[in-house]
């Protein structure tokens, strides 16, 4: 779920499956809807819609078992939460993850939320990945609207919490949307287009506006505007990304922004993302993870507020252990390793252990100086996390993580869905 950091009050939930009745835990067939290791033939599986029925049967707490996705309904979780997080201080959100199925496809996922925070921001988000029938297309779509104070430290890697912090205000619409054709077995490639607008920006020294952030000019304040076409290129062998099992997932998107098209500046990206999934035996149902992240300036100067940074990317998952924003640059280099792994029999509860490390390029000291390519510090984080399985069809799991990185920093963060 975009926008990490939930603080442990989870004050309802509804969930549905529409168009089944309420049901005692069933036995489940070995999960269609993601490759793995050979397993049981039927498991005795059971997830929160179960729970509550088990529970309170006569309140009917969850009318619906969520066995109704296999028959070809949508999964529809609804999360009223209050919260905390670093960046935002004490939260109100509404969170709603959608699943669903197209026939010979891979599960399709839509994500949204509403948040308002006690910094006065508002946040509105959709994330959503949509297959076709038998996989011939794929639209991936990523909308923000935000009004969103918020720390900035600088660039590079050499800065910390309480030096060099600027507050930047700002409004922001962010408008992706790409579609993609198969071409092979798990390999597709389309077009998209890809919008970031920044606008009334007033950054702050404390009390004093500033003009530059780290000899940095673009972005800083009034507005900024990167727009452009993108070619993307995917490999994707999971059948369910919600909670993939087995496969693997491959990216490249390459971005030019132009100010024909009224972008601020001219500038280049290419954006590289590789997840695998692996199992360390096969009769484990466990997965071991691996993400690498690569956000890349290939040409010019992006405006300092679509710098690659901290927590910015789609799912805003990016570097678990530090605050959104900690660490920005011209090009950032991420890896992460996740083990995940059931806690009970029915797969109700599972848990995970992570590590990640990033690091961004040293700034120039000058905007018209070259694109540094400089790395001389990284960034490490550990951590673990809770899954609670909300689906047992779609597997899809509430996350909740803390870890803990360099400096003292920390993060608590919840998401609908694996982190990646």
């Amino acid at each position: 779920m975009p926008f990490r950091a939930w603080f442990c009050l989870l004050l309802a939930g509804a969930l549905r499956a529409a168009g089944a009745p309420a049901q005692a835990p069933h036995q489940v067939p070995a999960d269609s809807l993601r490759p793995g290791p050979p397993r049981r033939a039927a498991l005795l599986a059971a997830d929160v819609v179960d729970a509550l029925n088990v529970a309170a049967p006569r309140l009917r707490l969850a009318p619906h078992d969520s066995l109704a996705l296999v028959r070809g309904h949508k999964f529809l979780a609804l999360l009223p939460a209050v919260g905390y997080s670093q960046q935002t201080g004490a939260l109100a959100e509404v969170a709603a993850s959608v699943a669903f199925r197209r026939p010979g496809a891979n599960m399709s996922t839509v994500l949204g939320a509403l948040i308002y925070t006690a910094r006065a921001q508002a946040i509105a988000t959709v994330a959503a990945s949509v297959w076709v029938a038998d996989n011939r297309w794929n639209f991936v779509s990523d909308y923000r609207v935000m009004r969103y104070p918020q720390s900035t430290y600088g660039l590079g890697m050499h800065t910390s919490t309480t030096e060099q912090v600027t507050t930047m205000d700002y409004n922001y619409l962010r408008a992706y949307q790409s579609a993609l054709r198969r071409l092979g077995p798990s390999f597709y490639a389309g077009l998209g287009v890809q919008l970031d607008d920044h606008w009334n920006i007033v950054s702050r020294n404390g009390a004093r506006q500033v003009s530059t952030i780290s000899h940095y000019r673009d972005g800083v304040r009034g507005r900024s505007l990167s727009v452009g076409p993108t070619l993307n290129f995917l490999y994707d062998s999971r059948a369910n990304a919600i909670n993939p099992a087995g496969g693997a997932y491959l990216s490249a998107v390459f971005r030019p922004n132009r100010q024909a098209l009224g972008s601020t500046t001219n500038y280049e990206t290419l954006l590289l993302e590789g997840r695998a999934y692996l199992h360390p035996s096969r009769r484990s149902a466990n997965v071991l993870a691996f993400w690498s992240y690569n956000a890349l300036t290939l040409r010019g100067n992006p405006p300092f507020l679509d710098l690659p940074s901290t927590g910015w990317d789609m799912s805003s998952n990016l570097g678990r252990g530090y605050i959104q924003g900690r660490f920005r640059g011209k090009n950032l280099l991420y890896f992460e390793s996740e083990y995940r792994f059931g806690l009970t029999r029915n797969h109700l509860l599972g848990g995970v252990v992570f590590a990640n490390a990033q690091a961004v390029s040293e700034d120039a000291q000058r905007p018209d100086e070259p694109i540094s390519k400089r790395y001389d510090k990284v960034a490490p984080a550990v951590g673990v996390g809770l899954r609670l399985n909300l689906n047992k069809v779609s597997h899809t799991n509430l996350a909740i993580d803390y870890a803990r990185g360099i400096q003292g920093s920390s993060s608590l963060s919840f998401n609908v869905g694996e982190v990646f």
